[in-house]
């Protein structure tokens, strides 16, 4: 199939002057969007996931990469342009596009499986133009089919919030059954929390949001509050971008057990105490974006599964206070820009 013959004019939100939320940082502008290149795909925007990743860009905790970066990563477009090189999506179809953009697949973690680690690794909204847009490109080999069943506006979280959250989850080792521990309970938390459950843990929620602890019981948990989880935990995850809670969590661990950090950024974390955090074989990790296997095996367990998403709308003309009330903590669940 051919790409499209000429640019497109989009209306897009561009990170102008990236600083605090309420500054003001970003700026819809329009903007041409060229045709799709021989491997690309142009979509034109259904919804994007609004995600703390958007956040930090916004206020600079990432430097941009791209100036006047549109923001945007959990992306479900509609593909209008598919490149000659492209055998896998039609003009039509329902697409994801996700926060892992492209790689090498030459170096070694690529070769070897890792390619969310890979150097020349790029990112949606970060590296290339993302989803707070009517249109965007991206690489056809790195977007995902999406679902049956699923509204646009409950599909887009899975893309990030529900793919990290999944990661995460793998890289903490929990076993069958086992006591895990949620610190802070957004977007990718509420996600990973049912996933869990799921498998058969005991999960307890530790977040000073009393909505998101109400949540957090509905969905299933254990436990939601703000003080210590009523058990020694297996396992952890922290998706506060809070360093100070990194020591908190690691407290928390039984004997054995693994705390995963999931966001991109983290506040500066206090100095360890080594026989009350880490002594008896007591293991952190980070988490580094993911895998195209990530993805493909989350939304094939998300489909099976059925997780409830807690879905608040905004349309795309108010990116900027959904932002602003995700920074505010106004949001319980995910917020989602809907074009």
């Amino acid at each position: 199939m051919m790409g499209s013959p000429s640019p497109v004019t989009t209306s897009a939100w561009v990170v102008e002057r990236p600083g605090p939320i309420t500054s003001a940082p970003l700026r819809l502008v329009e903007r041409p969007t060229s045709g799709a290149g021989p491997s690309e795909l142009l979509l034109r925007v259904r919804t994007c996931g609004v995600c703390r990743t958007d956040l930090h860009l916004a206020e600079g905790d990432l430097a941009p990469r791209t100036t006047g970066c549109t923001p945007g990563h959990e992306v479900v477009g509609e593909v209008i342009a598919a490149g000659p090189a492209v055998r896998d999506f039609r003009v039509g179809d329902r697409v994801g596009a996700a926060w892992l953009a492209g790689t090498c697949g030459l170096c070694p973690f690529c070769r070897s499986g890792r390619e969310n680690l890979c150097p020349h690794s790029r990112y949606t909204g970060w590296d290339i133009h993302g989803g707070y847009a009517d249109h965007m490109l991206v690489d056809a080999r790195f977007v995902y089919r999406l679902p049956e069943g699923w509204s646009d506006e409950d599909a887009a979280p899975l893309l990030c919030a529900g793919i990290i959250g999944y990661r995460a989850l793998q890289r903490a080792e929990l076993l069958p059954g086992g006591r895990l521990g949620i610190y802070g309970f957004g977007a990718s938390a509420h996600l990973t929390a049912q996933l869990a459950i799921a498998r058969g843990a005991h999960v307890h929620v530790v977040t000073r949001s009393p909505p998101a602890q109400r949540l957090a019981l509905e969905l299933g948990a254990a436990s939601a509050g703000e003080g210590a989880p009523p058990e020694p935990l297996d396992a952890a995850i922290l998706f506060a971008p809070a360093g100070r809670l990194v020591p908190v969590a690691l407290a928390a661990l039984d004997r054995g057990g693994t705390l995963a950090i999931a966001g991109i950024h983290l506040s500066a974390m206090p100095p360890l105490d080594y026989d009350q955090h880490l002594f008896q074989e007591r293991t952190v990790r980070s988490v580094t974006a993911n895998t195209r296997e990530d993805g493909r095996a989350f939304l094939a367990e998300a489909a099976r599964l059925r997780p409830t998403v807690r879905v608040t709308r905004y349309p795309m003309r108010r990116a900027d206070q959904a932002l602003a009330d995700l920074a505010a903590g106004r949001i319980t669940g995910v917020a989602v820009l809907v074009t």
